[in-house]
């Protein structure tokens, strides 16, 4: 069966592989597979997981933020700010499920942090508004 070669970067991780023989990825509209002498494209990777199959017939799992994906002269490149991969759906699910709510936590963290300075905001203009029209 005829190959390509796959290389997953991010700032701090590189994979790369050469004998992979399908890959299957989600984009906005939908999942997608390639396989060797696919024709060139690119395009933007939803977040969660993606796949690719190794000649010997194992699957590798791969977790992932979103990312670029470019496919050409039979070379796979995906750019993502980072990623995990594994050869066991349910740990790699288990890890991607982590990270989700890592984020989920960030952001409501930020979101309470934002409402407190909105608040304050709001109750320095209304001293400044209050007490300065006693000045006058």
């Amino acid at each position: 069966m005829k190959t390509f070669n796959l290389h997953v970067q991010s700032a701090t991780q590189y994979v790369y592989a050469d004998d992979v023989i399908s890959f299957v990825g989600e984009d906005s509209a939908g999942s997608f597979g390639i396989l060797a002498n696919h024709e060139r494209m690119m395009t933007a990777m939803d977040y969660g997981l993606a796949r690719y199959q190794l000649q010997d017939g194992g699957w590798i799992y791969l977790a992932l933020p979103g990312g670029i994906l470019y496919f050409t002269n039979n070379n796979l490149y995906l750019s993502t700010r980072h990623f995990l991969q594994d050869k066991d759906y349910q740990r790699i699910s288990k890890g991607l499920l982590e990270q989700l709510l890592k984020e989920e936590e960030a952001l409501r963290a930020l979101k309470e942090s934002l409402a407190h300075l909105e608040q304050e905001m709001f109750r320095r203009l209304w001293q400044i508004g209050h007490f300065g029209s006693q000045m006058i």
